[in-house]
């Protein structure tokens, strides 16, 4: 019996679970909708569809074709070459109204512009930036809508202890205390901790309003705002869980989650004082156990609107949550089938899972527990580190592979009879 292979993004996965959960009546389409991000009408055609054609329903009707207003590559090439000579130095509006007048070509001009940028005749100009203006912003309507994080660093336990660093986020709808945890600074592995430990106990919320700390932004001015440039908890974060990432642009735009740490830097020092806790692994037991409830029974408020809106984890992401809250790099073989990675060098072994060749790019996991793995196609690869970088020698050797490839046919075999019928017809 051939089964049929349903290719999906992590999106659409997502989605199924969601529309799977709404099939059965466990939630209803107003949730679904708003954890899917689309309207009520849409969230039913794609029940409909699921139902009638199972989860080959999700996959998009376009999904390999090029789009309906995609201009021809041909007719790029030709406005390009036309700009280049005449209107090099015009801009995109002008140079859209010329292409219609002279040439006939009618081309919109975010089109031209973005033709004449690739074909760097034209530069995007920064925005002229504009006289700060601030409004209340209304609360989410649902539970796990929109959580606020950032981390503070202060003399916690006063003159007890060293200094630390608290993460912790508030829920913007209900003002409720939802992780809090004290760690030594605020670095990407520590905030994926945080981050893993709440979406296993809690699920993934919608979105997260955060700053523009290096954790969570790439801050180099060459790439600040290219929204494919993602440093390592964005691309966990967006990419692989599916969560919104929203950065603030002044302190006061999250200023829930800043009055928070006002508030914890008054009650929580004199807590912290008055149990006589100075270490970081007593604190984090007693914000759990005894500060969170107390704090979110005293200040939390009603949300607008009834039901948790976090979504679950699926079965995919919890068996590979290790793997998705790991820091990934990228790096190439060499030809003598070593890595370097952090100054050290690593030989990839003879017996491998799966073919490796020569120049090619394998990633590099950091475990959060400190393990580091090498993998390939989904593959995790044996490797040993090496006390010094290896000498340079000449190999004959151009893949590593499970099984001995060396292998002759004997001489029965056809393609040596056709081998000795060809030699003897010359």
């Amino acid at each position: 019996m051939n089964q049929q292979l349903i290719v999906m993004t992590p999106k659409e996965l997502s989605r199924y679970e969601t529309i799977r959960r709404l099939i059965k009546k466990e939630i209803n389409g107003t949730v679904a909708a708003l954890q899917i991000g689309l309207s009520v009408r849409r969230v039913k055609r794609l029940k409909a569809r699921i139902v009638k054609q199972g989860p080959a329903g999700l996959a998009h009707q376009s999904r390999g074709r090029p789009g309906n207003r995609k201009l021809d590559e041909s007719k790029v090439k030709e406005i390009e070459r036309i700009i280049r000579k005449k209107y090099s130095d015009f801009g995109p509006t002008f140079a859209s109204e010329k292409l219609l007048e002279n040439h006939g070509i009618e081309i919109n001009k975010e089109t031209t512009r973005q033709i004449m940028i690739g074909a760097n005749l034209w530069q995007s100009r920064l925005k002229k930036k504009q006289r700060q203006f601030r409004k209340w912003r209304q609360r989410k309507e649902r539970y796990g809508e929109m959580e606020q994080f950032d981390g503070c660093y202060h003399k916690w336990f006063e003159n007890r202890g060293d200094n630390c660093c608290a993460l912790a986020s508030i829920d913007d709808a209900t003002g409720k205390l939802t992780s809090l945890e004290f760690t030594s600074w605020e670095g990407v592995k520590n905030c994926m901790s945080f981050w893993k430990n709440y979406v296993s106990e809690k699920g993934k919320p919608l979105s997260i309003y955060l700053d523009r700390h290096s954790t969570c932004k790439q801050n180099q001015r060459s790439v600040f705002d290219d929204e494919k440039q993602l440093t390592q908890f964005q691309r966990v974060m967006q990419e692989e869980l599916g969560i919104k990432i929203i950065h603030a642009r002044s302190p006061q735009a999250k200023g829930r989650v800043e009055r928070l740490f006002d508030t914890l830097q008054d009650r929580l020092v004199k807590e912290f004082r008055l149990a006589g806790i100075s270490t970081i692994e007593e604190a984090n037991k007693f914000v759990k156990r005894t500060f969170m409830p107390k704090f979110n029974s005293k200040f939390s408020v009603a949300p607008a609107k009834k039901g948790d809106l976090h979504k679950p984890l699926t079965a995919h992401e919890k068996q590979n949550l290790d793997k998705i809250f790991s820091i990934k790099n990228y790096r190439v073989v060499n030809n003598d089938f070593t890595i370097k990675f952090n100054g050290i060098w690593h030989q990839l072994e003879k017996d491998q899972p799966t073919l490796v060749r020569q120049k090619e790019t394998v990633c590099i996991e950091e475990r959060l527990s400190g393990q580091m793995l090498i993998t390939l196609r989904d593959k995790i690869l044996s490797y040993r580190a090496l006390p010094e970088r290896p000498k340079r020698t000449k190999t004959s050797v151009i893949a590593l592979s499970r099984n001995n490839t060396a292998w002759r046919p004997p001489a029965n075999h056809p393609w040596r009879k056709n081998l000795i019928l060809n030699t003897a017809k010359n």
